[in-house]
């Protein structure tokens, strides 16, 4: 069992002395222990041995001095070298029961594969564990693992600490990367179950053999900035290299180191590839999270020590053996008080009852192991590091938030694993940047929508045109006898009249700014703004289109195809009339929102920029809009064709010139296309959309409003005041 070594000579002197010891005046009765733990060159080796070897020294020193019944007993520790190994532990073990004496407890248990093997054998042996190594998150199962108690919190504690850490500051996108070893695979297994609970979402989840700096480049590829590290101390220089190679370092990045030990924070040190001040200033910044190693406290404990005497006698101890300082130590040492506090009053239960009862009892060992069990489960003292119960078996304690600044390690919160309470001292707490690293590169949403001022001009515009097209119009009414004079059709002038209010009209509605609309006003207002473009190009063009062919007729073809001519222009304002009422009724028009491409930032490198607009939708938008322009296209080319035809007609009327209405039919096709094809080319751009549509529009009712009333009006001015006559019919 026995492996060669200096450190194993040494604690066997040590067990020897504290067995045997001087020979005192009080008799005080044995309670044989097992303590089982690595002694040779395995997982921990012989300097975990020698380095725990001083501290319960001194715990079974302060034992003998403690006043009765603590101090009528006598705690003899039996080692059992675990070598790491489950099965030669097991062996180790049934080997000691066999051999006898009678054993109740079991102390110790360093290894994750050999604590959960003799754990879970535990109550099939009668036995109790009280460990002083953190356990793994897996036997916190009290139905398999309920006769293991440790000294020293769980790894589910300190993973319950991280997770509180990135809620607090809403971090819900991490990175993990974990050394391949067993204990920090089963921690790495519980943190991700923790952080699915609450819905923080674990991008990567990197598992380390060798090659550190390949896991960390993938969680640079996934834009991870929130990186939670799981490596023993001694690795933790190497992994900060890596960073500082990768640049996953800086305002951007926040590195939280957990390991579920109590060691120091030591990254430094040169390691290959980097300097030590390469490796401090990718550390810089970086949280630890640890078990407070010893208590606070400045008042003496249950073994009359303070937490400051017990390092003080522990570390001289450790000089004069010259022996390694062991991160366990303490909850070693409390460790030994919990069993003989147990044990002790078990014993004093049993001499209680055999003194007193009525008759001669016989107690079986599942008796005393429940009276164990329960003594152990109500165990509740001050021990050097800090108070010591168990909740479940396990135990609550304080988690430290350390955090890295320059070379020195600051305290700047702590987690209770009672409470579940974290207190950050935020004063002290430092970042690289104007705050907390963000989770992900920000992106902000920024609505892309029609500036007042724009607005405001081109509605005053369509403002002007609409105050025109009515003066007009209600010229027309009043003096129809002389507007028939010099037009020859007022029916067709009130039509184009009423094509430029409607048209101009759908300028002011489709520059509202929808953002403080209801969907359901930004619906009327999407259909009302098509209907009025659609139905006042529609009947603009039509008046146009007949006065075009009127004049074409003349020329070319009998009168009779006139009334052809009307007919066809009645039947595409019906089909105009019934594709916008199909399409207001099957697939009416919704809010819709257009993502553009992203855009940076320039005052800030880690935010985006995600333009979108509102914009007037349907399911078959495409169909529709194919549908509405499908047969203006073949009107446009008649009304082209017409208007070279007619361009140089003469006529005793101005407004039916041919060379005007010409200009106007090419006018009207050329902005009517233009529209189109505009629209659909700046929709990514609602400021360009909408001003270069309203352009279009009034543009063209202004050419018309110039080109067939311009001589009429001027004509009609000039005579209607000395010509009185009465209005004839149309």
């Amino acid at each position: 069992m026995w492996h060669g070594g200096r450190s194993e000579l040494l604690l066997l002197l040590l067990l020897c002395r504290l067995t045997l010891g001087p020979v005192l005046a009080q008799v005080r009765h044995p309670l044989p222990v097992l303590w089982m733990m690595p002694v040779g060159s395995g997982q921990g080796g012989g300097n975990l041995t020698a380095g725990l070897a001083a501290a319960v020294t001194l715990a079974l020193q302060d034992l003998k001095k403690q006043p009765p019944p603590l101090g009528n007993y006598d705690l003899q520790l039996q080692l059992l070298d675990s070598q790491c190994d489950p099965g030669e532990s097991l062996k180790a073990l049934f080997d000691a029961m066999w051999a006898g004496p009678k054993y109740l407890m079991v102390f110790g248990g360093v290894c994750p594969e050999v604590t959960s093997l003799i754990a879970r054998s535990l109550p099939a042996l009668n036995l109790v564990q009280v460990s002083f190594a953190a356990a793994a998150p897996g036997l916190a199962d009290r139905k398999w693992y309920r006769n293991l108690f440790s000294t020293m919190p769980s790894h589910r504690a300190v993973n319950q600490a991280t997770v509180k850490l990135l809620q607090r500051h809403h971090w819900t996108r991490v990175g993990i990367v974990t050394q391949e070893t067993t204990r920090l695979s089963q921690m790495k297994k519980d943190l991700v179950r923790q952080l699915l609970k609450v819905k923080v979402q674990p991008v990567s989840t990197e598992l380390v053999s060798e090659d550190v700096c390949s896991s960390l480049k993938s969680l640079k590829d996934l834009d991870v900035r929130i990186i939670v590290a799981q490596f023993e101390e001694d690795s933790v220089s190497e992994v900060f290299c890596c960073a500082y190679r990768l640049n996953l370092f800086g305002s951007r990045y926040q590195w939280i180191v957990v390991d579920g030990g109590t060691g120091g924070w030591r990254p430094g040190g040169e390691v290959s590839g980097c300097t030590s001040t390469s490796v401090l200033t990718a550390a810089d910044g970086s949280i630890r999270l640890q078990v407070r190693p010893l208590s606070n406290s400045n008042s003496p404990g249950v073994s009359g020590r303070t937490a400051q005497s017990y390092q003080d006698a522990y570390l001289h101890q450790l000089i004069q053996e010259g022996a390694p300082l062991s991160a366990l130590h303490a909850f070693a040492y409390d460790g030994v008080w919990v069993a003989a506090s147990a044990l002790a009053q078990v014993m004093e239960a049993m001499k209680h009852r055999e003194k007193f009862g009525s008759r001669k009892v016989t107690v079986s060992e599942v008796e005393v192991q429940k009276k164990l069990l329960e003594a152990v489960k109500k165990t509740q003292f001050e021990g050097v590091t800090g108070p010591v119960f168990f909740r479940n078996g396990e135990r609550p304690t304080t988690i430290e938030l350390i955090q890295l600044q320059g070379s020195s390690g600051v305290l700047v919160g702590e987690f209770s694993s009672e409470t579940q309470q974290l207190r950050l001292r935020n004063h002290l707490l430092k970042f690289k940047g104007g705050g907390p690293a963000r989770d992900q590169t920000l992106v902000r949403p920024q609505r892309l929508h029609v500036k007042l001022l724009l607005y405001a001009i081109v509605s005053s515009a369509a403002a002007v045109t609409i105050f025109i097209a009515l003066i007009l119009l209600g010229f027309i009414i009043f003096h129809r006898t002389h507007w028939l004079l010099r037009s020859g059709s007022v029916s067709q002038d009130q039509l184009l009249l009423l094509g430029v209010l409607l048209s101009s009209s759908s300028v002011l509605v489709s520059g509202l700014d929808g953002a403080s609309m209801s969907d359901g006003t930004f619906q009327i207002l999407c259909s009302a703004g098509v209907w009025t473009l659609c139905v006042g190009h529609t009947v603009s063009f039509t008046g146009l289109l007949v006065r075009t062919w009127t004049l074409y007729s003349l020329g070319s073809v009998e009168l009779k195809q006139q009334s052809r001519c009307s007919r066809l222009l009645l039947g595409t304002l019906l089909m105009d009339l019934l594709v916008l009422t199909s399409w207001q009724i099957l697939d009416p028009l919704r809010r819709g929102v257009l993502q553009h491409p992203l855009e940076t930032d320039p005052s800030d490198q880690d935010v985006l920029v995600q333009p979108f607009s509102e914009h007037c939708s349907c399911s078959h938008m495409e169909l529709w809009l194919s549908a509405v322009y499908g047969y203006r296209g073949p009107l446009l080319g008649l009304g082209w064709f017409l208007a070279w035809n007619i361009r140089s007609v003469q006529t005793d009327r101005p407004a039916v010139s041919g060379r005007r209405l010409a200009l106007s039919m090419s006018a009207v096709t050329v902005f009517s296309g233009s529209g189109v094809l505009g629209s659909l080319l700046t929709s990514h751009n609602p400021p360009l959309h909408f001003c270069l549509s309203s352009v279009l529009i009034l543009c063209c009712n202004i050419c018309l409003l110039i080109g067939l009333f311009g001589p009429t009006v001027s004509g009609s001015a000039s005579t209607f005041m000395f010509k009185p006559e009465n209005s004839p019919s149309d």
